[in-house]
């Protein structure tokens, strides 16, 4: 089980291998910038070198980060578009840098303009952001969302039309959040749910895409397309739909990281509840 948790920059990115270590992380999700701000302070040499030198100290095995909540990649409005476009290729080349492992990001909101043509603007933020960034050895993960609103990605088959319109999709996988999923009307809450649930999956998607999981329970019920974050056993999903999940031999090798609410002060106890299901 490579177990982790979203952890702090505070300081400096270089400071958060140490952070996911005091957590006994073995996988760690950043921010490289400030996520809800448009203009990013550049990463210095330092910065950089910094996180690469803590990052082999710590033995940490997976690195992700989470793309900013501002961006659209499926927005119908142009100078959104463009603009979205331009900072998430500036991520993936942040991402170069650091030699991270992953970079998730929600697939967008169509705002009215339907989901087709959402997924088709999706898709082609993708394709222009991995032609633009062809050095980047970082996989772009798109993550599956509750559904709130006009956002895409709550279905499995929204990642797989995307997933079918990129030219060069060996370069992206998908992530997927347990709360977002459940929100969405997948059930994972008991043995049938959690078997109906990723037998979907893999019939629309294949298991071998899913490269990363969020662990977080659900404040809000099945279908309910409501996105709350939960601590672990303590919403709706319930503890078993997570013991099923860590205990499933084919995602020993999937990085799973905590987005639980208050961060850190509550990841430690998050974290012994999962390795306790684990068992």
């Amino acid at each position: 089980m490579i177990l982790g948790a979203h952890v702090s920059t505070a300081g400096g990115v270089q400071n958060s291998p140490g952070n996911g270590l005091e957590l006994d992380c073995q996988s760690i999700q950043i921010f490289t910038r400030n996520q809800r701000q448009w203009k990013a302070k550049p990463l210095t040499d330092s910065e950089v070198e910094g996180f690469r030198q803590e990052l082999k100290r710590s033995g940490i095995q997976a690195t992700a980060a989470h793309a900013s909540y501002l961006l659209n990649l499926g927005s119908p409005e142009p100078a959104v578009l463009a603009r979205s476009r331009e900072a998430f290729s500036q991520e993936l080349e942040r991402c170069r840098r650091l030699g991270l492992d992953y970079l998730v990001v929600h697939p967008g909101a169509h705002l009215g303009s339907g989901e087709s043509a959402g997924l088709r603007a999706v898709a082609g933020s993708l394709n222009r952001t991995l032609e633009q960034n062809r050095d980047a050895h970082t996989r772009i993960l798109l993550e599956t969302t509750a559904g709130q609103g006009s956002h895409l990605g709550y279905r499995f088959e929204h990642l797989a039309e995307i997933l079918s319109l990129v030219q060069e999709s060996e370069r992206v996988g998908v992530c997927v959040d347990t709360c977002h999923i459940f929100a969405a009307g997948y059930d994972l809450r008991d043995g049938a749910g959690y078997r109906r649930t990723l037998d979907e999956l893999d019939r629309v998607l294949g298991l071998s895409r899913v490269k990363a999981f969020h662990l977080n329970d659900s404040k809000r019920e099945l279908g309910s397309r409501v996105d709350r974050h939960e601590h672990i056993g303590e919403g709706c999903i319930g503890a078993e739909g997570f013991r099923l999940l860590v205990k499933d031999r084919r995602f020993a090798q999937t990085p799973m990281i905590l987005e639980t609410p208050g961060g850190e002060t509550h990841y430690e106890k998050n974290l012994n509840r999962l390795r306790e299901l684990h068992g």
